[in-house]
């Protein structure tokens, strides 16, 4: 059995990383705050403030609630009608795909962990473990980064929506800002992404290379071999 605990404390402290940006990440899809729209006060928004999110957009108004909520009036935004912009459209799909190659990432991660701490027959499983970690989380970091900074451009950009009317939304906002959903979402996905570099990077201790002679009886491996010393003086 190999047990390379002491050479994986960087991995385990990218297994919290990944873990916490993994959490992050699955939040940023339920928030609606990924826009945050500024629009006139009119009938309907009595807030003056809407917010628009992957899945719904919403606002405070004191004629129109939805049911279930106090004071919010919120609408499906469904990836396949035809106002749905393009980068929300595709944060609905990849934000799920992410959210999916993430979690597998954390369960290979805790698997690779497991074998460095409790020993496994071949060594190069731990390394290996480690890399297909390191590669589904790096890739789960991407998935989301991309919806992420499509949305965040949109926003820079002031980009406008055609609402339909049963949304009660202006087409345009007076003005825009970057929400907390996208936010919250990009710092999960840095999380994740560094936690995928540092998992990539693991590297095997090195063995040692006794030249000869005595010293080469002292030669320590991966598998834990008796010392041939203690073996010699058995047979006298």
């Amino acid at each position: 059995m190999s047990y390379l605990a002491h050479s994986a404390h960087a991995q385990l402290a990218a297994l919290l990383l990944a873990l916490i940006g993994w959490t992050l990440t699955a939040v940023a899809p339920g928030l609606i705050q990924w826009r945050v729209w500024e629009v006139p006060d009119s009938e309907a928004v009595t807030s003056g403030v809407a917010w628009v999110g992957v899945w719904r957009a919403c606002f405070n108004s004191h004629t129109h609630v939805s049911e279930g909520l106090r004071s919010m009036y919120c609408s499906s935004i469904s990836p396949t009608a035809s106002f749905t912009p393009p980068e929300i459209a595709a944060g609905q799909v990849l934000m799920l795909l992410s959210l999916l190659v993430g979690l597998c990432g954390n369960a290979a991660g805790i698997y690779a962990m497991r074998n460095a701490y409790f020993g496994v027959e071949k060594v190069s499983l731990i390394r290996w473990g480690f890399i297909s970690t390191g590669t589904l989380v790096l890739t789960a970091a991407a998935l989301s980064l991309v919806p992420l900074l499509w949305n965040l451009n949109s926003v820079v950009t002031n980009q406008t929506i055609d609402f339909p009317s049963d949304f009660k939304l202006p087409k345009a906002p007076r003005s825009q800002h970057v929400g907390s959903g996208i936010a919250v979402g990009i710092v999960g996905s840095v999380l994740m992404a560094g936690s995928g570099v540092v998992f990539c990077s693991y590297r095997l201790p090195r063995r040692s290379k006794p030249t000869s002679g005595p010293a080469a009886t002292e030669a320590v491996s991966f598998r834990g071999q008796d010392n041939l010393a203690f073996q010699s003086h058995e047979h006298v």
